[in-house]
């Protein structure tokens, strides 16, 4: 496995998987912003390896009004949906224990500005009850590896997608599952 350091050419960094906490650490050890998503994180880190500068980044601001309010069933989500403490205390309240703030009911509170929390609760229960695989974005590459496994490999255990995962991420090139990996290590 190749070490994250300056002395790495963009197009090297590139062809290697890094954990988010990895970046960060190069991050903070380079006097970079760690904030932001790991596709920030690797922008940043691009930007920083081609230049040796600091990636000039518009600042944006919080706006902490919207979760300083009283969350009520006819309460609007309104815009910049951020996924707080208080917003999964009340979906709990209302859905239950079991809430989660998974990936396509967070597109679609981010997508539906103009709706209720009933609304909401209404879209999650209709979320819930779908068959229909989430999408997974490019920067969660771990997950689409381990549903790829599996749809190729059901009578293989996690830990089998794992090992083939670290095996995965340790070479160079993409990181898409591919049958060669498990037989890479049988």
């Amino acid at each position: 496995m190749v070490k994250l350091t300056k002395d790495l050419k963009p197009e090297e960094f590139r062809e290697y998987y890094f954990l988010k906490e990895e970046l960060k650490d190069f991050c903070r050890f380079e006097g970079l912003k760690v904030s932001g998503s790991k596709q920030d994180l690797e922008n940043r880190i691009i930007h920083y390896l081609s230049t040796g500068e600091t990636l000039n980044e518009p600042v944006s601001k919080q706006n902490s009004s919207s979760s300083s309010s009283e969350i009520t069933l006819d309460s609007r989500l309104g815009e910049n949906f951020k996924c707080s403490e208080d917003k999964r205390a009340f979906f709990e309240n209302k859905i239950g224990k079991g809430f989660k703030f998974k990936v396509k009911f967070q597109k679609w509170l981010k997508s539906n500005p103009e709706k209720t929390y009933r609304d909401a609760i209404d879209a999650y229960f209709e979320i819930q009850n779908s068959n229909e695989k989430t999408k997974i974005d490019k920067q969660f590459q771990y997950n689409q590896y381990i549903r790829d496994f599996f749809e190729d490999n059901d009578d293989k255990s996690l830990d089998d997608a794992i090992r083939c995962w670290k095996y995965k991420k340790s070479i160079k090139g993409h990181n898409k599952y591919e049958k060669s990996d498990l037989e890479a290590l049988l």
